[in-house]
C-alpha cells in the first residue's frame, strides 16, 4: 500500500478511544455552560416558587380559568381547589430544582408537558401551550446540565 491509501484508510476508519472520567473527578464551576446552568437553575426555582405561591392569591393571573373544564368535571373538584393543589406541587418542584436540579429538571419538564396538554384541551390557550412546551425544553436542558454541574465546585480564587 502506498502512503496515500494508508492515509485514506486512517481517515475512513478513525480509532475511537473512550476513557471514562476518574471516579473522583472534580468539575469546576466556570465557563459558558456553567453560566447557562446557573441561569436555568435559578430561573426555574424563582418561577416555580412564585407561580406556585400565586395559585393561592391570583395576583399574577386568574389561574382557575386556565384549567380545562373536563379536568375539574372528571375529578369533581373546583378549579380553585385544584389550582391550590397545583400551587403546592409547584412549590415542591421549585424546592426540588433548588436542591437537586439533575432530577428536578426532569420532573419540571414532565409537569410542563401535563400543563401543555391541559392548555391544549382548554379552548383559546394554544399560544400558552406552546410557551409551556418550550419551557419544558429549558427544563430538560437544566436536567442535562445538572448531570455535570450539580456538584461542581468553585475554582480556587487568585490571591491578590
Amino acid at each position: 500500500m502506498n502512503a496515500l491509501t494508508q492515509r485514506y484508510e486512517r481517515l475512513e476508519r478513525p480509532a475511537i478511544v473512550a476513557t471514562p472520567a476518574p471516579a473522583g473527578a472534580v468539575v469546576l464551576a466556570q465557563g459558558p455552560a456553567w453560566q447557562a446552568f446557573l441561569l436555568l437553575h435559578w430561573a426555574f426555582v424563582v418561577m416555580l416558587l412564585t407561580v406556585g405561591a400565586d395559585k393561592f392569591f391570583d395576583v399574577l393571573a386568574p389561574w382557575g380559568s386556565y384549567l380545562a373544564p373536563a379536568v375539574s368535571d372528571v375529578l369533581g373538584v373546583s378549579a380553585q381547589g385544584f389550582m391550590r393543589t397545583v400551587g403546592v406541587v409547584e412549590i415542591l418542584l421549585g424546592l426540588m430544582v433548588a436542591f437537586a436540579p439533575r432530577l428536578g429538571g426532569w420532573l419540571v419538564a414532565g409537569w410542563l408537558w401535563a400543563i401543555t396538554l391541559n392548555l391544549l384541551f382548554a379552548a383559546g390557550y394554544t399560544d400558552m401551550a406552546l410557551r409551556d412546551a418550550a419551557l419544558s425544553l429549558g427544563a430538560l436542558a437544566l436536567a442535562r446540565l445538572g448531570t455535570i454541574y450539580q456538584d461542581a465546585v468553585e475554582p480556587p480564587r487568585r490571591k491578590r
